[in-house]
Formats: structure tokens, sequence, C-alpha cells
């Protein structure tokens, strides 16, 4: 079985990050293709020998992209293409439907209640996804809550199939050793009380908060990992409160492990998210995690996830003030991170593809 994964950019992001971790565990022949830029998500995929197709699409309306795509699907002839991100599902299954592709899979990663992927959701951005909708076979919800976004949208239930993302539980453990040469790297002492926030640097990750919580922490240093519109103005922001000299900007960052071995807590004070599996990854790497909101955890049965805890936006300094003031130790692994791995998520995934060609799943 040959699948094309089409997704819009290949940055640091979560949608680019979950590709990565679960092309390894797909016993399909994979490949993918990019519609934007490179980045170093793409790069780490073409290190393990997966190929990474560049699109080199050109805006928003770029129409030539879905030539250049059919052209590539039918030349290499795929069994399944499976595309993310709200641009690659438009563009990827008009040209996996007009390349005669059996099965067109689409995962729905980023769709808010107000918001898909950063952009405010207008009724034309809705129309075109739900036409586009209408060309694949099936559309993947990485959460029950995205599930029921999509059909109050208007995507029909038969057509909605959810497979929650999946970590690599071990690829994310603690490693002391790890956590000392990182604090080293970035220069920060053994004794400072480290704030992870880690995802893009958009409006809907809402990092100013934390950035707002910081003066009253004497020790505390704030370490935001990931890129996006919003770093100059959390710059300023930083400045603005004094305390530019106690925020890293780490940047895009292939190796989030040692990143989160660095920190103490992980803050992830979005109130919009689809998933959360940077609050999953770090709970594997068993930091406490302090979220406005995260299906991941929300979804799951009560007692799943101890360690993370709802918190509301006006009492993220007090909460992390506390925790400033009594470090937390290491926590193992919870339930949640056994519940969503990865080859859990392979697994469902690959079965799905079989399903759609009419071949049964063999036993192992």
């Amino acid at each position: 079985m040959k699948v094309l994964h089409v997704i819009t950019g290949l940055a640091a992001g979560g949608a680019e990050q979950q590709l990565r971790s679960l092309l390894p565990y797909l016993r399909a022949r994979c490949e993918v293709a990019v519609l934007t830029g490179h980045g170093v998500v793409a790069e780490a995929i073409e290190r393990s020998g997966v190929p990474v197709h560049h699109v080199g699409m050109r805006g928003n309306r770029d129409l030539r992209a879905v030539g250049r795509l059919a052209r590539l699907m039918r030349g290499r002839r795929y069994d399944v293409v499976h595309t993310h991100l709200y641009r690659a599902c438009v563009y990827g299954r008009l040209a996996a439907r007009l390349a005669n592709v059996p099965a067109i899979v689409a995962t729905e990663h980023s769709i808010g209640r107000e918001h898909v992927e950063g952009r405010r959701l207008t009724r034309s951005i809705r129309a075109l996804y739900l036409a586009s909708e209408l060309l694949g076979h099936l559309t993947v919800a990485v959460s029950p809550t995205v599930a029921d976004r999509l059909a109050r949208w208007g995507v029909p239930r038969s057509r909605i199939v959810v497979v929650p993302n999946g970590v690599d539980g071990a690829a994310f453990g603690f490693d002391a050793a790890l956590r000392r040469r990182t604090r080293e790297r970035l220069g920060l002492p053994e004794s400072a009380f480290v704030i992870g926030g880690v995802g893009r640097l958009e409006p809907g990750k809402r990092f100013d908060t934390l950035i707002r919580a910081l003066p009253p922490l004497e020790h505390a240093v704030l370490l935001l990992v990931g890129s996006g519109s919003c770093e100059p103005r959390l710059r300023e922001l930083a400045r603005e409160a004094g305390a530019e000299h106690r925020v890293i900007f780490a940047g895009e960052s292939p190796d989030v492990r040692a990143l989160m071995s660095a920190m103490d807590v992980l803050a992830a004070p979005s109130m919009e998210e689809t998933f959360g599996v940077a609050v999953v990854e770090a709970l594997a790497c068993g930091l406490p995690v302090l979220y406005g909101t995260c299906p991941a955890v929300e979804d799951l049965p009560p007692g799943s996830a101890p360690g993370a805890r709802r918190v509301e936006p006006h009492r993220l300094a007090e909460e992390l003030s506390g925790l400033a003031a009594r470090p937390p130790r290491r926590l193992p692994p919870p339930d949640a991170v056994r519940l969503y791995d990865v080859r859990r998520q392979a697994d469902q995934l690959e079965r799905l593809y079989l399903r759609l060609l009419g071949a049964e799943p063999t036993e192992e």
C-alpha cells in the first residue's frame, strides 16, 4: 500500500510534528507532499528516509498547485492520499480526485469554534471546506471535540471517524543529563524555575498571559518553543514588563524533548484547542501542566492525567507562583500517555486505509 500525505507546511507546528511522529509507525510505504516552505520538520522527515515532495505553492490562490499535485499523484500511483490542515485538505482532495486516487482521507487538526489554523472563520472559508470535503471519502477528527465541530459545520457524521493524535511516550521521557546540558546551552542556572510554552506564536495560544505573569516571579524564566506572527509583539511585551532577560525565544526545534526536560512546568493557556499534543508530550516528560482547554485530557476518563490541571486565565499567575515557591518533582507518565500511544494511532489509520480500499486488515 502506497500513501501520500499532503500537508500545508512543515514548520514545527503541532500537526506537522504529529505527522513526523506518525510516519515511522505506519507499515505502508509513505511519502509526503508539502505545499509551501520547507522547515525543520521537513528536514527531519527526509533524514528518516521518507521522500518529501515540494509543491512550491505561492499563496492561497495558486491554483497551479492543484495541477502539480495531480501530476505527482498520477505519476507515482498512490493507493491513498491523506491530507492534513485546511489548505492541503482543499487542494489535496481536489488533486486526488482529478488523479483518480482510490482512497482519499483528510485529518482535521485545527478547527476551532471561531478560528481555523489561526484564521478567523468566515462563511466563504466554511463553504470552501464543505465543498472540498465532498471530494474525499472520510474525514478523521483528532478528538471528539473536533468531530462535534465538523458535524456542526455540516459534515455528515457518517463521514467522520475519530482517531486521536498519538505520542511516542518513550521519545519524550525525562532525562536528567539532557536537562543539565540543555540548561547550560540556554544559559539557565539549575536553580531557575522554568515555565515552558510550546506551540505556534499566534494569538490563539495566548502566550502573552505567560509574559504578564512573569514580573512577580523573581526566579522564573519563560521558555517559548515555536515561531509565529506574534513573536515581535511578545518580545515587545517582555520589554514593557521589564522581563526581556527572563523570556527565551527558542524558535522552532525538532528536539522538543530536550527543551521539555529543561522545564519545570508546561503552561498551555489557549482557550480554544482541538487536541493538545504538547500537553500529552509534557505529561510523558513528567511535567505538571496548567492548561486553559485541552480535549486530549478532557475527553479521557477522570484520573487519566493527574498532573494536568485546568486553570482559568485570571488565576494562571497565582498558580505559577505557587509552583515556583514549591517546585514539583518529576511525575511518572500517567495513563493518558499510554492511551495516546502513537502505535495505536498508526494501527487505526492503516485499518481505515484498508477498509476504504476494500481489503480486510490481516491479524498478526
